[in-house]
């Protein structure tokens, strides 16, 4: 793998956090629990109480810093934002006579059903978004493929491809910045549908080094070894059961 490639990886004190030393395969077990216990409920209070959870986890057992958390969180939480007021003007409970009127503006009609629909749909999108945002700011890209290929059974030479290839998008943003930098010195447009083709030409020419360098390191050519071991330890089950309790508390709450 070409050096010119790699990207920043979480920092050392979220690495060394608790939530760092969790399997990545325990901490994705977890989210898809969740996604699946928000899907048996429409109250509003079980997203949140995940939610704040969440965040509060993320800050005390992941090390996150807070202003890190919140420029990762804050523009999809104003796409939350839309979200719920389409979902609260568009409603199909509106224009159902039956529903509760809260008020009317002009010939938009609001009701009460709208809004707990449209909270709960907010809350649950809310969930994902804070799960998903502390699940990638205290996981170690290469710890994660090592849980998927040593105890996922996952293919390596899919699994460390797809690392790579993730690794390889800074680079296409570094390609896309000396392109345009070299239309301005030449005195033409820095925008231009020409650096489509340019960044195309990149893009293959790093693939091909790519695949040049994992076919060297004998990829997909048999059994190999294993440089950092993965195993199960009493923190991925402390973690798991305590998620577990989490999720079945927050729905006690919502009956």
């Amino acid at each position: 793998m070409t050096a010119g490639i790699l990207i920043p990886d979480v920092g050392p004190i979220q690495r060394a956090s608790v939530l760092g030393r969790v399997n990545p395969l325990v901490k994705l077990g977890i989210a898809l629990a969740w996604l699946v216990g928000m899907g048996l409920t429409l109250d509003v209070r079980p997203p949140l109480i995940l939610t704040l959870i969440t965040l509060i986890a993320g800050l005390q057992l992941g090390g996150i810093a807070p202003t890190a958390l919140a420029r990762r969180i804050a523009p999809l939480w104003l796409a939350v934002l839309g979200i719920v007021l389409a979902n609260l003007v568009f409603s199909a409970h509106n224009p159902d006579p039956l529903a509760t009127e809260l008020f009317r503006m002009g010939p938009l009609r609001v009701t009460q059903e709208a809004v707990d629909a449209a909270a709960g749909l907010g809350a649950r999108v809310l969930s994902i978004i804070s799960v998903g945002a502390v699940f990638a700011l205290t996981t170690d890209a290469t710890f994660l493929i090592d849980s998927l290929v040593q105890l996922g059974r996952v293919s390596p030479r899919f699994a460390y491809g797809t690392l790579a290839a993730y690794q390889a998008v800074p680079k296409l943003a570094d390609d896309l910045g000396t392109l345009r930098a070299t239309r301005r010195l030449r005195g033409l447009r820095e925008w231009h549908p020409r650096l489509i083709v340019g960044m195309l030409v990149r893009a293959i020419r790093h693939a091909d080094q790519l695949a040049i360098a994992m076919d060297a390191r004998g990829f997909g050519s048999g059994p190999r070894s294993t440089y950092r071991p993965v195993r199960w330890q009493p923190l991925d089950a402390v973690v798991a059961i305590a998620a577990l309790a989490i999720l079945v508390a927050a729905l006690v709450v919502s009956r």
